[in-house]
């Protein structure tokens, strides 16, 4: 019956809105309203237009669920002069909409008849095989939600869990075939099948999945419409993938009309997830790599340490260096740049730092004995004694310790005052922490007097350091407007800053790590996922992926260099210089598209004034020179390419190049307007191809002269009368006589 009501009120709404709409006044400007359009044709055409042929059948079918409505197209009352007439027409329709509605009720009632449903009925008792599953299931998810996840033991428990008929691991488990990882191969038909048979049964995990997959057309043909309902369902059954997907499709507009409300929506009841779940320490750290940068700029740090610098950390802290055991503390602490989360280790590390004396060191043993881990006590008694020696030592991280403390009640009393104090002490050196707990105080008004300004100020400064928190209470700011003017696409940028931050964004380490251990599919996967969801690295790395071709998930390199260009296209309009330049190229080359310089030139210009991209500058510089897709213009060029070498210094070399021919072609220019230029006109064939008889005759000069400097062929021997005529050594006394005698003696 809770269906038959919600209908009900549809079909009021319904008719309330064709009546509203259509006011029986007409518009004050006397112009003639246009009707209603009915809805199911729209959606009609957009499923045609976004479906291919395989999939007008199935389209078809979700277009019946309309049936039953009878769309009643609303009169144009405007064109009525006479109120008794729009009165009884007014009443028509009113007697219509009440019988159909009556016999919508009959109908609903004959179902629940034929279907009749024990609502106090008790929940059927488990089966000890369906307890083993649900136990297999929990045990499987929270081994992948830990610090250290055991992946391969998550996978089996998961694998065992799905064949005992769990709903939810089979869920679960059909991501893992999706995705390839961490011990199966990629099986895009069991992952269909299993999401089809789960998503008919209503689970958003199965919804998800069959959104993915016909957003990216991987396993099925692209329907966006199909996706856009799947993702729909999935994000009212709360999954989060799905919010954040139709959060980005709304935000950048991808198949449906932009809507920064809408974005705002779907980004803010993630973002309130994740904030919920941020720890003290903030939680792991996640690396975003971009595959392009590692290949064209290999000389810059991914900032992953290598493992040889990472043991000689190692062996300096177990020499006693104590900086060598506080960086390594914090590593552990902290997680990220290839080191593991692991705060045992990071305890064991500030242990030693803090025999030593190291302020920095007491601080963080307060931070892990406050908030404890899987291994590791909470204790307030002792993380109060840290924080208090940090603090004397006049470090910040343990004066907004104390202040936590104190301000929570946690082990001491509770003070407002003191923790204003401490608070502010460690907001004066810079440090986060301070900033955010100054910022909450004056945003809740507690121990100071509510003021939201200075809350901005404060979060604000906070947010300068990436903490979480920061972009959240900046982003409720924004989108409700407290302290300052409502900005809705200011508050979709921070939510999304913050939903970017959840526990899924370690699958773009995991994908990076299936890269380098050179299994570029399961990476694909990944990166395709985690590109839905608005993740700009994502989406570039995927473009790098297809635009390699080492997928092999798709009909020929054609068709990856096309969906290359659309994920290009998407890391551009966030603001990656290198997408923009790479979506030049492209239309430059007629890769994936037909060429076309004019935008091409406008995708570097783009890269050059947004990003100051040397790159892009170099390339404008050229096509001035040659005049592709825009007026012929040298000076420009010049203008261009100098420009690119003060950004750049990799640029100088080409640069320096370039301006050489630049400076050649306006010599050759000058020659043609002078005198001797009349030797270009005496032949058309001659003058368009002069460039090949120049390197013809430069060829042949440089041979002439290599042959000319070449080095004399000596001879071993020589011939008998050559030898005879080369001088004889005279003997040792003949030598000195004829020394001794003066030039005049000898020539008597």
């Amino acid at each position: 019956m809770k269906i038959f009501g919600f209908i009900h009120a549809l079909l009021l709404l319904n008719f309330v809105f064709v009546v509203r709409t259509d006011d029986p006044q007409g518009p004050p400007d006397g112009a003639n309203r246009r009707s209603n359009v009915a809805p199911e044709s729209n959606l009609r055409k957009q499923i045609a237009e976004d479906d291919s042929e395989e999939n007008d059948k199935s389209s078809q079918e979700t277009l019946n669920i309309y049936s039953p409505i009878k769309l009643v197209k609303a009169p144009d009352l405007s064109q009525e002069k006479d109120p008794q007439k729009v009165s009884e027409m007014l009443s028509d329709i009113l007697e219509k909409h009440s019988k159909w509605i009556e016999k919508m009720e009959e109908e609903i009632k004959e179902i629940d008849n034929e279907n009749p449903e024990d609502v106090n009925a008790a929940p059927r008792e488990l089966t000890p095989e369906e307890i083993e599953a649900h136990n297999l299931y929990e045990n499987a998810m929270y081994n992948l939600n830990r610090t250290n996840p055991n992946r391969e033991e998550a996978y089996l428990m998961m694998e065992r869990a799905a064949k005992m008929g769990n709903r939810r691991a089979q869920a679960q488990f059909a991501w893992f075939r999706f995705l390839g990882y961490p011990m199966s191969n990629i099986d895009l038909k069991f992952a269909y099948d299993t999401f089809k048979k789960l998503a008919d049964e209503g689970f958003p995990e199965a919804h998800m999945g069959l959104g993915l997959m016909y957003a990216t057309g991987i396993g099925v043909n692209v329907s966006q419409a199909k996706a856009l309902v799947h993702y729909t369902m999935a994000a009212l059954g709360d999954n989060s993938w799905a919010q954040m997907a139709l959060g980005y499709r709304y935000w950048a507009g991808v198949s449906v009309a932009s809507s920064c409300e809408k974005a705002l929506d779907f980004y803010r009841r993630v973002a309130t997830k994740v904030a919920a779940e941020v720890t003290f320490s903030g939680g792991p750290a996640t690396h975003r790599i971009r595959l392009l940068d590692e290949v064209e700029n290999s000389g810059m740090s991914s900032g992953i340490l290598d493992n040889d610098l990472i043991e000689y950390y190692q062996l300096l802290a177990d020499k006693g260096d104590v900086q060598a055991q506080v960086g390594l503390g914090q590593l552990h602490y902290q997680g990220g740049r290839g080191i593991p989360l692991d705060h045992y280790k990071a305890l064991q590390y500030f242990s030693q730092g803090a025999v030593a004396g190291n302020a920095i060191a007491m601080a963080y043993l307060g931070k892990i004995y406050l908030e404890g881990s899987e291994n590791i006590k909470a204790d307030n008694v002792t993380a109060f004694k840290y924080f208090k020696k940090a603090a004397e030592l006049g470090n910040p991280v343990g004066q907004s310790g104390l202040g936590i403390m104190y301000l929570q009640g946690k082990g001491v009393p509770k003070d407002t005052a003191k923790a204003l104090s401490y608070f502010t002490q460690a907001a004066d050196q810079g440090w986060v922490d301070g900033h955010l707990q100054l910022g909450n105080m004056y945003f809740s008004g507690i121990g100071v007097k509510r003021d939201f300004k200075m809350a901005y100020k404060y979060f604000n400064l906070a947010s300068q350091s990436g903490h979480v928190l920061a972009y959240y209470n900046l982003g409720q700011m924004h989108a409700i407007g407290l302290g300052m003017i409502r900005s809705c696409p200011a508050a979709v940028e921070l939510f999304k800053n913050v939903a970017e931050r959840g526990r899924w964004g370690e699958k773009l380490m995991l994908a990076h790590q299936d890269y380098r251990a050179k299994k570029p599919k399961s990476a694909f996967m990944q990166y395709i996922l985690m590109a839905e969801l608005g993740y700009e690295v994502a989406q570039s790395n995927v473009a790098f992926l297809l635009d390699k071709g080492d997928i092999g998930l798709f009909r020929d390199h054609t068709e990856e260099l096309v969906r290359a260009l659309q994920f290009w296209s998407r890391a551009a309009a966030q603001g990656y210089s290198a997408a923009q330049v790479k979506l030049g190229d492209y239309h430059y080359y007629g890769l994936g598209t037909g060429i076309d310089y004019e935008t091409a030139a406008a995708y570097y210009r783009m890269a050059s004034d947004q990003q100051h991209n040397a790159q892009a500058m170099f390339n404008l510089g050229y096509m001035h020179e040659q005049g592709l897709g825009m007026k012929k213009d040298w000076h420009l060029a010049k203008r261009c390419y100098d420009l690119a070498a003060e950004t750049s210094n990799d640029a100088k070399v080409p640069v320096a190049l370039a301006l050489i021919k630049l400076q050649l072609l306006f010599k050759w220019e000058s020659l043609k307007n002078s005198p001797l230029g009349i030797i270009f006109h005496l032949d058309e064939n001659i003058a368009s191809n002069w460039d090949l008889y120049l390197i013809t005759v430069l060829t042949l000069i440089l041979g002439f002269t290599i042959w000319l400097m070449r080095p004399p062929q000596q001879q071993p021997g020589g011939a008998p009368e050559q030898r005879q005529q080369q001088p004889q050594p005279q003997p040792q006394v003949e030598q000195e006589r004829n020394a001794r005698v003066p030039p005049e003696e000898e020539v008597q």
